[in-house]
This record gives C-alpha cells, sequence and structure tokens, in this order.
C-alpha cells in the first residue's frame, strides 16, 4: 500500500464557489464537500479539484513574468473547438495569442479566477475512415 497517494489540486481565489461552478461545468462534474472557506469537487474520471478562499489570492500572469506561472493544468479533450466553445461560455478566456492558420494541438486559457490550464488534443488511435 502507498504511504503518499495521489490528492487534491487546490486553487486559490477569492470566491471559491464561483471558480467551483466553472470546473464542475467543464469537467461534468459533482460538489463533494463545501465549508464557508472550501468546495471541492470530483470529475466524472475521478479527478479531484478543491477551491480555497483566499481574499489576497493573486492571479497568475503567465506568460507575462512578474507573477508567473503558479499552478498549471492540462485536460485532455477530443474536439479544441468544441471544448474551446465551452470554457469561452463558462467565463474563461483564451491566453493563446498565436495567430496560426489551422487547429492548435493545445491551447492555453485561464479560468474566471486568472489560473492557467491547457486543453490538449487526444490524437485518435484508430485509423481514420473515409
Amino acid at each position: 500500500m502507498a504511504l503518499v497517494k495521489a490528492g487534491v489540486v487546490v486553487l486559490d481565489c477569492a470566491e471559491p464557489e464561483k471558480l467551483a461552478v466553472f470546473y464542475k461545468e467543464l469537467l461534468e462534474a459533482e460538489e463533494t464537500d463545501a465549508t464557508a472557506n472550501r468546495v471541492e469537487i470530483r470529475g466524472s474520471e475521478g479527478m479531484r479539484m478543491a477551491f480555497r478562499r483566499d481574499m489576497n489570492a493573486t492571479p497568475p500572469s503567465w506568460p507575462r513574468p512578474e507573477n508567473a506561472l503558479q499552478a498549471h493544468l492540462d485536460f485532455v479533450v477530443e474536439d479544441l473547438d468544441e471544448a474551446e466553445r465551452k470554457v469561452v461560455g463558462l467565463g474563461g478566456r483564451p491566453l493563446d495569442t498565436k495567430d496560426a492558420s489551422g487547429p492548435y494541438e493545445e491551447r492555453g486559457y485561464a479560468d474566471p479566477a486568472g489560473h492557467s490550464f491547457t486543453l490538449r488534443r487526444v490524437t485518435p488511435t484508430a485509423p481514420k475512415q473515409g
């Protein structure tokens, strides 16, 4: 039996209830615990996240260096465009400022509290049909 088991990714923010809603919708998760200063969720595939109230939390400034990357989350998706629409619809914003044609294999975003994350496209393992 492992001495240390996987825990919970915890993001500090001023409004944990609002940030929990963003990630609950994005990950199709359920709330598992909530107190006055912390909300915890579990995604459909078992990923656990918590959001802790910190009235002095400063959002990361990535890609600017002054308050760079504090934590970074990667999420795997099948359709980058569909996932981006969902992120933006939930109040997230794109961070990737590349202006190139064609689909990216990954794209950077910030959640409503400013934490950065990446959506990374899953490469299908089955041969392309048609």
